[in-house]
């Protein structure tokens, strides 16, 4: 922990800065660590204290810390046109670039795309294309969004409505939008006794089936969802699940729009997940992977038949009224180009898939252990889930205790994972190589041990 002198970073972010997703009273007694470098799959703090950062920062550093080519084509940028907007017919030839090659990458149901500055701003912008888009088509009533209990999809007023966490929604009069949160589709957890995993798939299509028939196909524009839910928990869907929901939602005119801001460019080991759990979306979206979070950037990719829609209705009322000072930044979108240009020529989505396979070996290792009740996760993406009885699955009491305590500890043995409540989170760079992810989960166990072991000495568990 960085020293609280007079001046220093420390002192200064204690007295200065309010910090998102933190509790500010419990930061004004401990204050922050100060991450002064990055190197890779490894960050150092000020005192030269070096972490794996086993997050990619928040979901999203693929090509690791500190790449050389990326701070050049920035520099290079910066130099040419360091900024310019993309309002009125004017464009910029990196945001052109980029907007071609994901358009190649991504399925073939989406071919135009829109930039922003994050996945919260690129959702925000999902809900009012598609509510544009159905006034376009003289269909008013359609404006309903579907997700999901324990979904992520931002957190902005829109946003964060769609997004299915509590915590995201108390004391900030959230949800603001017409959205219906249905079961979260993760067998372990909701499975009910006895019921296998095709009959909770069944179960959660019925559930949508009925959701669908009480408010009204005629009333609900989409389907929001991650292919595998990253911040609720890296949670996987069950064998089945996006097969029936893209069933039902075609049957009934819904759109499916599919949140890959923390799953696309490589993190299972597929290029994006839509490929991975065989989805045609009708829009798509995506950040932090797209720039490895150098720069702030997004992007919503949508079908041909939403483009011609909005398209019309701007040539009927003379512009589309959305839009951001920084859309389509040519730096922004230079360094995303230099980005994809290194997944690609170093194969880094391969590299997830073998990667990752190691990584699932190892964690599964854990399942035994005392305070382990899952472990979980596709490619370069993870969780182990802990809980105060593994035969009951029952969750500590307050939740939070057990994952807390091990994020504390995984500091100390030079890990740096996520506790989200008691389930602890792995999303390490798509650089890193098989023997990293052995010491980055031999670290994680030895924070493991000290975590079982302090909580046995506070009476927490026998």
């Amino acid at each position: 922990m960085s020293a609280a002198l007079p001046n220093s970073v420390y002192a200064r972010d204690v007295e200065y800065i309010l910090h998102p997703v933190t509790n500010a009273r419990k930061h004004e007694e401990t204050g922050p660590i100060v991450i002064d470098r990055g190197e890779g799959i490894y960050v150092f703090d000020d005192q030269g204290k070096q972490y794996i950062e086993a997050m990619a920062g928040l979901w999203s550093v693929a090509v690791g810390f500190g790449e050389k080519r990326i701070a050049d084509a920035a520099y290079a940028q910066l130099q040419k046109l360091p900024y310019y907007h993309t309002f009125s017919h004017k464009t910029n030839e990196p945001s052109v670039d980029l907007a071609e090659t994901v358009v190649k990458m991504t399925p073939a149901s989406v071919n135009r795309v829109f930039f922003t500055n994050s996945g919260s701003e690129a959702n925000d912008t999902v809900v009012k294309l598609i509510w544009y888009y159905n006034n376009a088509r003289g269909r008013p009533e359609k404006k309903k969004f579907l997700s999901r209990q324990n979904a992520y999809h931002g957190i902005t007023m829109v946003s964060g409505s769609l997004t299915g966490l509590p915590v995201n929604h108390r004391d900030f009069d959230l949800p603001i939008i017409p959205v219906r949160h249905l079961t979260c589709p993760h067998y372990w957890r909701f499975g009910q006794p006895g019921e296998t995993e095709a009959q909770f798939t069944e179960r959660l299509a019925q559930e949508l089936e009925d959701t669908i028939a009480a408010e009204g196909a005629d009333t609900i524009a989409a389907f929001i969802g991650e292919p595998l839910m990253g911040a609720g928990g890296v949670l996987p869907p069950p064998e089945g699940y996006w097969a029936r929901v893209q069933e039902i939602c075609r049957k009934h005119d819904i759109l499916i729009v599919a949140d890959e801001v923390i799953n696309g460019f490589g993190r299972l080991g597929t290029t994006f997940a839509c490929e991975y759990y065989d989805i045609q979306p009708d829009v798509l979206v995506t950040s932090k992977q797209i720039a490895s979070s150098y720069a702030p950037l997004a992007a919503v990719l949508i079908s041909d038949a939403i483009y011609q829609g909005i398209a019309d209705n701007t040539a009927k009322i003379g512009t589309l009224g959305h839009g951001f000072t920084t859309t389509g930044h040519p730096v922004s979108c230079a360094i995303a180009n230099e980005n994809l240009a290194i997944i690609r020529e170093r194969n880094l989505v391969e590299n997830a898939a073998r990667s990752g396979a190691v990584l699932q070996e190892e964690l599964k290792r854990f399942q035994n252990h005392p305070l382990v009740g899952d472990v979980r996760g596709v490619g370069l993406i993870a969780a182990v889930e802990l809980v105060a009885d593994k035969a009951t699955k029952t969750r500590f009491d307050p939740v939070g205790r057990a994952g807390g305590t091990l994020f504390v500890k995984g500091h100390e043995h030079g890990v740096i994972i996520r506790a989200i409540g008691d389930q602890i989170a792995f999303c390490p760079p798509l650089i890193i190589t098989e023997d990293e992810v052995r010491e980055m989960v031999a670290r994680f166990g030895k924070a493991l041990d000290d975590t079982y072991a302090a909580l046995k000495a506070d009476g927490v568990v026998a």
